[in-house]
């Protein structure tokens, strides 16, 4: 972002989304869920569409924000805004998933979850080599919460069903990381909001410019 302070600034800096970490999350959000809707949700469901729709609106939304930030304030708000509204709507979905096949949503203290936030994975390959561990580990490591939400815990053994217990482990590793995007888009939001109110957008920059260059002539 450019220096509010410069009122001869008239375009500041923008873009840079890049180095945002909500786009850096939001970008393996998106990998993740192609991958996700690849290997559990029916092609030719409107699930899978919406799903990966949602993810790539929330990377290009906090990109466009980003570029367009230099000449419209209230622009990068709106389309940072509709980034948020949009990996909202893909945590439901997941969370959908789970619900609905009657799989567990890990709480913020399960072990493997712990596990997945202490890798701080940033690509699909980190991802993938969290789930290949956790399904390998003894049953002593590899817990599931139980479902009437108690302290206790249901071990996870070599259970037919490996697939099921492979989505569960994707689908809370993706809301672990759209909570964390979440966050960062909430404070993102919040900044933006604040500079608007204080610089304005680029008719009060091009005021002030104008003005100033009437003073000097």
């Amino acid at each position: 972002m450019g220096d509010g302070r410069n009122n001869n600034n008239l375009i500041p800096k923008h873009g840079g989304y890049r180095n945002l970490k909500s786009f850096q999350v939001a970008q393996l959000v998106y990998d993740l869920t192609v991958r996700f809707c690849e290997l559990y949700i029916n092609k030719r469901s409107r699930t899978h569409d919406q799903m990966v729709q949602a993810a790539r609106s929330g990377v290009q939304n906090i990109a466009e924000g980003s570029q367009a930030s230099g000449t419209s304030k209230k622009t990068e708000l709106k389309l940072t805004n509709v980034a948020r509204a949009s990996l909202e709507e893909l945590r439901l979905d997941y969370e959908d998933y789970l619900r609905q096949r009657g799989l567990p949503e890990f709480r913020p203290e399960h072990p493997a979850l712990r596990r997945f936030k202490a890798r701080r994975c940033k690509t699909l390959d980190d991802v993938r080599g969290w789930v290949e561990e956790e399904k390998h580990t003894d049953g002593h490591r590899r817990t599931r919460t139980d479902t009437d939400n108690r302290n206790s815990s249901v071990p996870v053994g070599d259970s037919p069903c490996e697939s099921v217990s492979s989505s569960a482990l994707v689908a809370n590793a993706a809301l672990s990381l759209l909570n964390l995007c979440c966050y960062f888009l909430d404070r993102q939001i919040a900044a933006q909001a604040k500079d608007f109110e204080k610089e304005g957008g680029f008719t009060e920059r091009l005021y002030k410019v104008r003005t100033a260059r009437r003073r000097n002539q």
